[in-house]
């Protein structure tokens, strides 16, 4: 016992998070209104790099994304009313919105995906199965924990699209390069609320630890796994399909290359999570947001200008 007591202090210390600063709270960021029409007809199910399975992870992500982001909508509206600071409060809410149409508008192209023969309502079960008899049964200060893990993946996949910006112009679709586009500015914009909201109300290392693991799980295997199926469902002749076989080694690549790779590439960011004083804002994806904002938004040549039909802030209340 006399030197359990020592041990634990020197243990605590150690894994230590980061306390929550208001002082550091980055600006209020708005809610924007989309709507994209998105015309199955028009949709190219080689959108990303002209790859088939590499397409279909994103395709994937995008119907297993909204179940992930309605379990961040509840989770942090639940907790949105323990937090007395009123800037933070405002922040959840902008969370709140921007993730609540971003669900929405991911379920739009989701259901254009059935028209082009994509498992969409099979992987809506199953994503029924992972969410409702397990993550949405886990309690409040594990979701919690979840919750930013979850901003963490999708901030990752931010910051590699931010840097990457040929990859939205290989393809002709431009409703899916807009949606993408899109939500990754604003995955970049908020990048840090949920876990500001981790620290100010729990803060412990542990259990942040504990709600990595099943975001990395979801995210880089059960969906990568999914995604597998989905070549030969839309086109069954892909299993005798010499053509598609040898492209597999080029779209895991595509995802998991330690060079040039989403994941493989962002191994050393998504693993800093791990790092007892890490907070999202030491990946400054400042100047990124600036030209995003600007190539984006900019109400004469924006690429998302088409299909922005509202745009305000929520209040500040204290």
């Amino acid at each position: 016992m006399l030197l359990t007591k020592p041990l634990k202090k020197a243990a605590a210390k150690i894994f230590a998070a980061a306390p929550f600063s208001l002082e550091n709270q980055t600006p209020i960021i708005p809610i924007r209104h989309m709507k994209f029409d998105f015309d199955p007809k028009k949709l190219d199910h080689k959108f990303y790099l002209n790859a088939e399975l590499a397409s279909a992870y994103f395709a994937s992500l995008s119907i297993f994304l909204t179940r992930g982001e309605d379990l961040v909508i509840d989770t942090a509206r639940y907790h949105r009313d323990f937090i007395k600071d009123p800037l933070l409060k405002q922040r959840v809410t902008s969370l709140i919105g921007q993730e609540a149409i971003h669900s929405k508008m991911h379920e739009e192209l989701n259901d254009a995906l059935i028209e082009i023969d994509l498992p969409v309502k099979l992987f809506r079960t199953w994503a029924g199965w992972v969410f409702d008899y397990g993550l949405d049964r886990l309690p409040q200060p594990m979701k919690l924990s979840l919750m930013a893990g979850i901003e963490h993946f999708t901030a990752v996949l931010a910051e590699y699209m931010m840097n990457h910006e040929e990859i939205f112009f290989r393809s002709q679709d431009e409703k899916q390069r807009a949606i993408w586009m899109w939500h990754m500015l604003e995955e970049s914009e908020h990048k840090d609320i949920a876990f500001d909201v981790y620290q100010e109300l729990s803060n412990n290392y542990t259990l942040r630890i504990a709600g990595f693991f099943p975001a990395l799980i979801t995210i880089l295997v059960l969906i990568s796994a999914a995604s597998l199926l989905v070549p030969f469902y839309r086109n069954p002749k892909n299993l005798t399909s010499l053509r598609y076989w040898k492209e597999i080694p080029h779209s895991f690549k595509l995802i998991f290359g330690l060079k040039d790779g989403v994941y493989g590439s962002s191994l050393k960011h998504i693993f800093d999570y791990l790092r007892p004083d890490f907070h999202p804002n030491d990946h400054d994806t400042s100047e990124f947001l600036e030209y995003y904002k600007e190539r984006l938004l900019n109400p004469e040549t924006g690429i998302l200008t088409p299909y922005l039909t509202k745009e305000f802030t929520p209040a500040l209340r204290s």
